[in-house]
C-alpha cells in the first residue's frame, strides 16, 4: 500500500530542518558584519572631517631634525637664521657628532635650533667603499634620535641637512593636506635622472628635506636599528632611511616644492619656471652661484626671504601673460625674477626649465646631463635671449595689494634691445592664501600687462583665471 505524500515529507524533514537552519545561520552572520562595517565607516570618516575643520595643522605641530657636524656647523648655521624662529612655536634639534670648539650650544638663542649631540655609531658597520663616509650612519639615526626627545602633540618630523634652507610656512601648508594618524613619508628626489637610477625613484633625498607622519616615525624608530644593519653597503644616510620605510611597506609620497639642488652654475632656469606648488627648500647654496647678481650666496636667499616673508606662499609662482601690442611674453617669477621675450613663446615652452646649470659632476656621462623635468636649452645668441629683471623690493601698498619692484639686469647685447627703453617692472597682485583645494587641484594665475605712463616701466597685474580663460598670445 502506497504511503501518503505527507509521509515522504516527514521523512525529509531533518534534511530540510539543517538547509534551512544553514542558510538562517548565513544571512544573521552577513547582516551583523555588514552593520559593523557601516558602523565603523561612519565613525571614522565623521572623525576625519571633524579634525580637517576644528584642528588645523600648526608650525606647533612640527618638529625638526637638521643633520650637521661639529666642523660644518659654525659656517652653516647662518642659513638656519633665515628660517628658523622659536617665538614662533618651532621645535626641534642640529644633531652633531661633536659640540663646535668655538661656538656654544645656542639653545637659549631663539634665532638658532638647539644643538643635540648624536649617539656613538661605533658598533654599526659601514661596508661602502667608493668615497662615502661613515657618518651617513650618524645622520641617518636622526630620525630616531629625535623621536626619543619626546616632544609632545607631534604630527610631522622635518629632516634635513645644515645647508637645507626651508620654508616653514609652506611645509605646514603642503603637510596640511594629508592625514598625520596615517603613515606617511614625504619628499621629492634629485633633479639627475642617473642619481635617480642609481638611488632610486620612490627615495626623498636628505639635502631637499622630507617628512615623516608622527606614527610611522615611532614605529620606524622602533625597528631602524636592527634595520640599517642589513643596509651595510649603502652610501648615504637617506638610502638607509627609504630602505627602511620601504620595508615597512610604506611608499613615498611625492612633493615636487621640495628641491635637492644636485646641480651646479646658475640654477636661474629651476627658480623661473617652479612648478605650481608652495617652494619647501633650497638645498646646496654652496654648490652654485649667487641666485641674484651682485650679491653673495647667503645674501641672495637673505634678498628672496625679503618676499617669503610678504608672501610665502606666492614665491616662484610662474604666472605668464602676453603683451600684444609689442609681441611679448612676459613671464613672472614671483619675488624672485620677470622674464620679458621678445617673442610669443607658448605657455608650454615658457614653463619648461632653462638648462642655465651644469650638471653635478663634471665631465658626467651622458645620462648625467639629464634631468627629472622638461628642459630647455639657453640661445646661444644673447640677443636673442629674453631680458631679465630681478627683484629690487617688495612692500604692502593701497587696500592690502602687494607690490614688487624688478630691475633690469645687465645683458651682454652688441646692438639695441627691443625692451631697451624698459628699465623696471612693477608686479601688483593680492596675498595668496592657498586652501586645501587649490593645493590639491591647482591652477596657474592669470595676468594682465598694464600701460604705462612712462617708457621706463611696465606694469603687470596677477590675478585668478577666469573659467574658460586661456593663457596665450591674442
Amino acid at each position: 500500500m502506497k504511503k501518503p505524500p505527507i509521509q515522504n515529507l516527514t521523512r525529509l524533514h531533518p534534511m530540510i530542518k539543517f538547509i534551512l537552519a544553514t542558510i538562517s545561520t548565513f544571512c544573521a552572520i552577513t547582516l551583523c558584519v555588514s552593520v559593523l562595517l557601516l558602523a565603523t565607516t561612519k565613525i571614522v570618516n565623521v572623525d576625519h572631517s571633524s579634525h580637517h575643520v576644528s584642528d588645523p595643522t600648526t608650525l606647533n605641530h612640527l618638529v625638526f631634525g637638521i643633520a650637521s657636524s661639529g666642523k660644518s656647523w659654525p659656517r652653516r648655521k647662518d642659513y638656519a637664521k633665515l628660517w628658523w624662529n622659536h617665538n614662533n612655536g618651532m621645535r626641534g634639534c642640529v644633531f652633531v657628532d661633536t659640540l663646535p670648539s668655538n661656538d656654544t650650544n645656542n639653545s637659549s638663542s631663539p634665532l638658532l635650533p638647539p644643538l643635540c649631540v648624536s649617539e656613538d655609531t661605533s658598533k654599526f658597520r659601514y661596508t661602502y667603499r667608493r668615497g662615502g663616509l661613515r657618518s651617513a650612519i650618524r645622520v641617518a639615526r636622526v630620525v630616531k634620535e629625535i623621536v626619543a626627545l619626546n616632544h609632545s602633540d607631534v604630527r610631522w618630523y622635518v629632516f634635513g641637512d645644515d645647508d637645507t634652507v626651508f620654508l616653514p610656512e609652506n611645509l605646514v601648508k603642503i603637510l596640511s593636506k594629508y592625514d598625520h594618524r596615517l603613515w606617511y613619508y614625504v619628499g621629492a628626489h634629485t633633479e639627475m635622472y642617473e642619481g635617480c637610477q642609481v638611488f632610486g625613484f620612490g627615495m626623498a633625498f636628505g639635502g631637499g628635506g622630507f617628512a615623516i607622519s608622527a606614527p610611522l616615525a615611532k614605529v620606524l624608530a622602533k625597528v631602524f636599528d636592527s634595520c640599517i644593519e642589513r643596509y651595510t653597503h649603502l652610501y648615504g644616510s637617506d638610502a638607509r632611511v627609504y630602505s627602511c620605510i620601504t620595508e615597512l611597506g610604506v611608499g613615498l609620497t611625492h612633493e615636487p616644492g621640495f628641491h635637492q639642488v644636485d646641480l651646479r652654475g646658475n640654477i636661474f632656469g629651476l627658480l623661473a619656471a617652479h612648478p605650481m606648488t608652495p617652494l619647501l627648500s633650497l638645498h646646496h647654496p654652496e654648490a652654485i652661484d649667487s641666485i641674484f647678481p651682485n650679491m653673495t650666496a647667503k645674501g641672495a636667499l637673505q634678498h628672496l626671504f625679503e618676499a617669503v616673508k610678504v608672501d610665502s606662499h606666492r614665491v616662484l609662482q610662474q604666472t605668464v601673460c602676453y603683451d600684444n601690442e609689442s609681441s611679448w611674453t612676459v613671464s613672472v617669477s614671483w619675488g624672485y625674477a620677470v622674464q620679458v621675450f621678445h617673442n610669443n613663446m607658448p605657455l608650454p615652452e615658457a614653463v619648461r626649465i632653462q638648462k642655465t646649470f651644469k650638471q653635478w659632476k663634471e665631465g658626467g656621462s651622458v645620462v648625467g646631463g639629464i634631468y627629472t623635468f622638461n628642459t630647455r636649452e639657453v640661445h646661444p645668441d644673447p640677443c636673442t635671449r629674453p631680458s631679465v629683471f630681478y627683484l629690487d623690493k617688495v612692500s604692502y601698498g593701497k587696500d592690502f595689494f602687494i607690490i614688487s619692484n624688478y630691475k633690469k639686469s645687465f645683458q651682454n647685447c652688441s646692438h639695441d634691445m627691443p625692451t631697451k627703453k624698459l628699465e623696471v617692472i612693477k608686479v601688483v597682485t593680492n596675498k595668496l592664501d592657498l586652501d586645501i583645494k587649490q593645493l590639491q587641484s591647482p591652477r596657474r594665475h592669470c595676468c594682465d600687462v598694464l600701460r604705462s605712463t612712462t617708457g621706463d616701466m611696465m606694469e603687470v597685474a596677477i590675478r585668478e583665471c577666469k573659467d574658460e580663460e586661456l593663457i596665450y598670445m591674442h
